[in-house]
């Protein structure tokens, strides 16, 4: 089966890797930096020069793109070059909304469409450890699953698309929700002058343990304040996919109103580009208002 790799960020880098590892014919385009590019081309890939010669190489192509607003423009480039008995894979955390819409437009070319947007981090993509939350048809997930096993330790079939989205959302308001009690229990031990490593050690033995409270913390403790690689502006994004989905169903709460609010300011007061445990940085607590 040969792949079509689309997002070579440091995601997609660690998963393009595994495809080729795993024996997978890989075709990948290069976007503005080639280092992940030559490195592959180095492992055995093949370079495409457009989505036309990446489009006609491929029985599959995978999308690792940071939102659906770019999801959505790259399909629009490589639609008119698909064809039929294609499949269309997004591995990322997309817009409910914007996937069905795809998928419809996927289905009147006689291209299928998945979902399977990843849990893990750099580290666990270049290991081949991610977990996938699959939605697709059951034909389609059985064409795929061997390929999101090149790069994913757990491969889970959530029902047709839309079902895998919906549980990554799950997923990810719990973690973001999480690292925002994180930051600012952290912040108010901080002010009140309780010892960040003493307190550290007794909550890794106790309830409040969780691997996000250990990513959050644990490099802070030795003044690293990038142990959570997930930026500011990626966590607010999947907020609002989140909050979109809740109101929906007729779930959202004010928790849910205060967690996205947490990312909102920090993004919109210039934080963006920041990992998402640098705003425990006591700086940034105060200027976001926190305590």
């Amino acid at each position: 089966m040969q792949v079509g790799f689309i997002g070579l960020g440091a995601m997609g880098f660690g998963m393009a890797s595994n495809l080729l590892a795993k024996g997978f014919g890989l075709s990948v385009i290069a976007n503005r930096n080639r280092q992940p590019v030559e490195a592959l081309l180095a492992l055995g890939a093949s370079e495409s020069k457009s989505y036309v010669e990446l489009a006609a190489a491929s029985d599959v192509v995978i999308l690792c793109l940071p939102d659906s607003d770019v999801v959505e423009r790259v399909v629009a480039v490589l639609e008119p070059e698909l064809r039929k008995g294609q499949i269309l894979i997004d591995t990322g955390t997309s817009s409910l909304a914007s996937t069905a819409k795809l998928a419809g437009r996927m289905e009147a070319i006689g291209v299928s469409f998945a979902e399977a947007p990843l849990t893990g981090g750099t580290k666990q993509a270049e290991a081949g450890e991610l977990g996938a939350l699959v939605g697709a048809e059951d034909a389609v997930f059985e064409r795929i699953e061997q390929v999101l096993r090149a790069f994913c330790a757990a491969v889970q079939h959530f029902g047709p698309v839309g079902a895998g989205g919906r549980a990554k959302l799950v997923n990810n308001y719990m973690v973001l929700g999480i690292a925002a009690l994180v930051l600012e229990a952290f912040h108010a031990a901080d002010v009140v002058g309780a010892d960040w490593a003493k307190l550290y050690d007794v909550v890794i033995r106790g309830s409040g343990d969780s691997g996000v409270f250990r990513r959050v913390i644990g490099g802070a403790l030795e003044d690293d304040f990038k142990g959570y690689v997930f930026s500011v502006k990626a966590a607010h994004k999947d907020l609002r996919y989140i909050t979109e989905m809740n109101k929906e169903l007729g779930l959202a709460t004010p928790l849910n109103k205060a967690v996205l609010d947490i990312f909102a300011r920090a993004e919109a007061q210039g934080y963006g580009e920041l990992m998402i445990s640098e705003l425990l940085r006591g700086d940034i607590q105060k200027r976001l208002g926190a305590g």
